[in-house]
């Protein structure tokens, strides 16, 4: 064994411990770096030759130690249950933001809901009763119609805002999509390169994971291992990204929210249009489009044409104050009515059709019929109720399965930052522990040297 191996171990120690000291302070600086990954730097023994010789045998003590291989700390099984809760969060989330939107275009409870409105106008049909050949009696009641129109005029118009807002969000979230498969691509490319190169691209694999999650949130993104640390990215069934190559997504459908039954808004493949199952929030944002707006817009059309229907044929039966027949109270702008085109269709007291015999007579006998609408348990009224009993038990539902995806996130992510994030305790820890190894490799150089100069100085002197 030569004399100096004992210096080429310390050496190959205070390399080492040097790159370890390297690691922990890169890992320190990213303490906040959002995506980051701990790293590792990976010690083994470099042992002693196994190779028989005619004249020479090792000693089989080694030759020090080496620290090649930095290790990126990161469990694949919770990251990948991380890209499933992740994406199950939100596309409850954009869910939940729906049903809230539809709340708020009710404006229930409230002094301007359609409910205060609808009570408002019954009420005016009470106040006719009591006073059939007072005009401002009668006038009054024509604005409060047209208060209540008014306020079905403006939920419709909310829901289709809405509708067309979420069409053109998902819209936006497929172009970003698009541009973040384009850049783990890219990423792919680039790990391969230097992983058949043999260095190392742990800082270039913790960008492409942050993506990766990212489109988890966005489509319900999930991963498959590929080659030389490339990773494959594939949402409902779908290959997105395949090792440096990326496909796109488009968005298809009708742009009109009155053909969401026959045109229903979708994500495809750009290149053959295949649909794609996403999950995230772009299924929570087709789920919107497709179920939960449609519904309550279908809803308020249904109470639109239901109050006109139930409106015009109890005014029928009634004569004004001439002691024509009256007319219709609502119809619509243009079309069938809807809750959009509802408008109120009479303008003058007199043709309000209070009495319910003819000739002129000063009769309440038809006002009372109209006010009584508004107790009917079968009525408008009632249906109105009921839809807006079920509004807000689904939208407590929803809110309540958020509540319970969101602990089960928290608890994923706690998971996940227990093992790939940065504990400063452990990191001072690691750093005082390699610092004192690297102490010990400078003082074993200086022992070996002195012990070099003992035997040179010593020799020299038998020699004389």
């Amino acid at each position: 064994m030569s004399t100096f191996s004992g210096l080429n171990a310390a050496t190959t120690s205070l390399w080492a411990q040097r790159r370890a000291l390297d690691v922990t302070g890169q890992n320190i600086a990213n303490v906040n770096t959002e995506g980051y990954s701990r790293q590792r730097a990976d010690m083994q023994a470099i042992g002693g030759s196994v190779v028989p010789a005619f004249y020479s045998t090792s000693s089989g003590i080694g030759a020090g130690v080496s620290a090649d291989e930095v290790t990126r700390i990161r469990d694949a099984f919770l990251e990948g249950r991380g890209h499933t809760e992740h994406a199950n969060n939100a596309r409850l989330t954009a869910e939940a933001d729906a049903y809230e939107v539809v709340e708020q275009a009710f404006r229930e409870p409230g002094d301007t809901g359609i409910q205060s409105l609808m009570s408002d106008m019954w009420k005016g049909w009470g106040d006719v009763a009591n006073a059939p050949g007072n005009d401002a009696a009668r006038g009054q009641v024509i604005k409060r119609l047209e208060s209540l129109v008014g306020g079905i005029n403006f939920s419709a118009g909310s829901l289709d805002a809405q509708w067309t807002q979420t069409r053109d969000n998902l819209e936006v979230l497929v172009s970003d999509v698009n541009a973040a498969a384009s850049t783990i691509a890219d990423l792919n490319a680039a790990i391969q390169r230097a992983n058949q190169s043999g260095q190392t691209a742990n800082d270039l694999s913790d960008r492409r994971d942050l993506l990766v999650m990212k489109l988890a949130d966005q489509v319900g993104a999930i991963v498959r291992p590929g080659n030389f640390g490339a990773v494959d990215v594939v949402v409902g069934g779908m290959t997105l990204v395949s090792g440096s190559t990326a496909t796109s997504f488009a968005v298809a459908g009708t742009l009109d929210p009155d053909l969401v039954s026959t045109d229903p808004p979708k994500i495809v493949t750009a290149a053959g249009g295949y649909p794609v199952q996403a999950g995230g929030t772009a299924e929570g944002q087709l789920n919107s489009l497709n179920a939960i707006l449609p519904t309550y817009r279908k809803a308020l059309d249904d109470l639109a044409a239901d109050l006109a229907s139930s409106l015009n044929a109890a005014h029928a039966a009634g004569f004004d104050r001439a002691g024509n027949p009256g007319g219709p109270l609502l119809g619509s702008s243009g079309g069938a009515i809807t809750a959009a085109s509802l408008t109120v269709t009479i303008s003058q007291p007199g043709d309000i059709a209070a009495s319910a015999v003819g000739g002129g007579v000063l009769d309440n006998g038809n006002a009372q019929k109209l006010a009584a609408l508004g107790t009917s348990t079968t009525g408008t009224d009632a249906d109105y109720r009921k839809m807006i009993v079920e509004l807000g038990v689904q939208s407590a539902v929803a809110s309540r399965n958020l509540g319970i995806q969101s602990v089960i996130s928290t608890q994923v992510d706690a998971a996940r930052d227990s093992v790939a994030g940065v504990n400063i305790d452990e990191e001072m820890t690691n750093m005082l522990s390699f610092q004192h190894a690297y102490n010990a490799a400078g003082r074993l150089v200086t022992a070996i040297d002195e012990m070099l100069d003992q035997l040179i100085n010593r020799t020299g002197q038998v020699g004389r």
